[in-house]
């Protein structure tokens, strides 16, 4: 039954992806042709602001708009899921502008985009979380707000990234778990300690940390190694799972 659900829902995809066609974009001023995109974006239609918003980039590079159509094509392009390409763009626009007024806003997009890029197909879908998948993104989505907070401690998006910040640190050590839980099963035992160690490291103060001692303990015994089996013994007393 769920191959059947997949399988309609990759249909319906590739059926309304090959329908759709791509619209001409008028000839008309950069300023009248700004102001449509400008419509498309308030209300939401995000590929007819994308498309406009191209135009404009490629016809008037240089022009009155360049800097602030870049800066609406990110936010359209993370909002219409193109996330590739907003990553190139900002990108293309950190390089241009380094010290542009509003560097913190796009360096907030940048870690939003490699939040979306870390979404499963299966958790979208069928909500399944799958801590195993890659983590890349969500690596990349971490140094992104860190490195925000660093930069712009004062930014009116330093407490939305402090907040991701937590999220990500718990989604990166329950991967970490996870792998430990995998060489737990397979009997890799002094990889099992090597990661749950890495946990214990990077991610002290999560819930992942805690369920990481009784795997490490385990690993130790099946190891032969008491005095460590005997101090993961006693950080589990400390912090019950």
């Amino acid at each position: 039954m769920k191959r059947l659900i997949i399988t309609t829902f990759l249909a319906a995809a590739i059926v309304s992806g090959c329908s759709s066609t791509e619209e001409v974009v008028p000839d008309i001023p950069p300023s009248e042709l700004y102001g449509s995109a400008q419509q498309a974006l308030q209300s939401g239609s995000w590929v007819t602001a994308i498309e406009r918003l191209e135009a404009l980039d490629s016809r008037y590079p240089f022009g009155a708009y360049s800097e602030q159509v870049q800066l609406d094509l990110i936010y359209a392009y993370y909002k219409n899921d193109d996330l590739a390409l907003g990553e190139a763009t900002i990108d293309r626009f950190t390089r241009l502008n380094p010290t542009h007024e509003k560097a913190d806003w796009v360096l907030y997009m940048r870690g939003l985009t490699h939040m979306a890029q870390d979404r499963s197909f299966m958790h979208d879908v069928f909500d399944i979380d799958r801590h195993d998948r890659d983590p890349e993104p969500a690596r990349q989505a971490f140094r992104d707000f860190k490195r925000l907070l660093d930069r712009y401690p004062s930014s009116q998006y330093a407490a939305d990234a402090k907040a991701r910040l937590v999220y990500l640190k718990n989604r990166l050590a329950n991967y970490e778990l996870a792998a430990a839980d995998f060489y737990i099963r397979r009997e890799a035992w002094v990889a099992a300690v090597n990661r749950c160690q890495q946990i214990q490291r990077l991610y002290p103060d999560t819930e992942a940390a805690r369920q990481s001692l009784p795997l490490m303990q385990t690993a130790y015994e099946k190891l032969g190694l008491e005095t460590p089996a005997e101090h993961a013994q006693r950080l589990i007393d400390l912090n019950p799972v």
